[in-house]
């Protein structure tokens, strides 16, 4: 649950401005472009090695997907080079639902977003997918996540799964740019969120700041125990040694006593 002396709607809107007013740093830059001119070819893809096996486990050609926290809207759209026939991305940021619909416009695809508290989506959403989309950077924008992992396993239909592919939450326990990067400087098991005001990017740039907003540890065994909690029995749990968020954090790659970096899970709902 939210910590007691946060509301988890004040928690929320505070989040979402955040986003919002980060969106137009990351349509000012080069991955931008490379969005743009990659959606314009068919067959574009930005799914790396790792996300692209875990689907195929699953096998989603055909299938219908929605990806909760979609963003702007790329890995969406990735879907249709992987088979997918039906997508939805589901965002609480209009500034990001806009830069998705602009992609979706050079992709040319039927696919649909809509602009949306996770925590209170339409009920006319229920039960409609056979797949559910978490990637890197959303789970720790969630102040409850067992509410969370209610709300996703409730998109499924019965033997639907849920596939996410996150950062690990022992990275948390390192700050990359301080004077001494590899030394533990936080607890693994630390209950208040991070509060930061600096704008979300994730290329390394200098940007001004924002309104603030709030980042949730949450352990492995939340994450495990919040999907077993909604009814979804673990198919396959893998942990990896090569990081998938900001850059900074590519220090702790390729060591010989190396941290486990990010991880995939796929739930079945039961």
């Amino acid at each position: 649950m939210v910590r007691s002396d946060l509301k988890m709607s004040d928690v929320t809107q505070a989040n979402k401005l955040a986003w919002n007013a980060s969106a137009p740093h990351h349509k000012n830059s080069k991955e931008w472009q490379r969005l743009v001119e990659g959606f314009a070819t068919p067959g574009f893809s930005t799914f790396d090695e790792t996300l692209t096996a875990c689907l195929k486990d699953v096998g989603i050609e055909g299938r219908s997907v929605v990806q909760v926290c979609c963003n702007n809207g790329r890995e969406v759209l990735s879907l249709r080079s992987h088979g997918v026939t039906r997508a939805l991305g589901l965002d609480q940021s209009q500034a990001f639902i806009a830069q998705a619909e602009e992609l979706n416009q050079i992709a040319k695809t039927d696919f649909e977003f809509l602009c949306a508290d996770v925590y209170d989506l339409p009920s006319n959403l229920a039960q409609q997918f056979d797949i559910a989309l978490i990637t890197i950077g959303v789970l720790n924008w969630m102040p409850d996540l067992p509410r969370f992992f209610e709300v996703v396993a409730g998109l499924l239909a019965p033997g639907g799964h849920l596939v996410i592919y996150e950062t690990h939450p022992i990275l948390d326990m390192f700050e990359p740019t301080s004077d001494k990067p590899f030394e533990v400087a936080n607890s693994y098991f630390r209950k208040d969120p991070y509060v930061d005001t600096a704008a979300i990017v994730y290329e390394g740039e200098q940007v001004d700041a924002v309104s603030e907003s709030y980042w949730f540890p949450h352990t492995i065994g939340d994450v495990l125990n919040g999907c077993i909690a909604a009814g979804l029995q673990i198919a396959q749990f893998k942990e990896y040694p090569h990081s998938n968020r900001e850059v900074e954090y590519d220090i702790y790659d390729g060591h010989n006593q190396q941290v486990p970096m990010c991880f995939t899970l796929i739930g079945r709902k039961i």
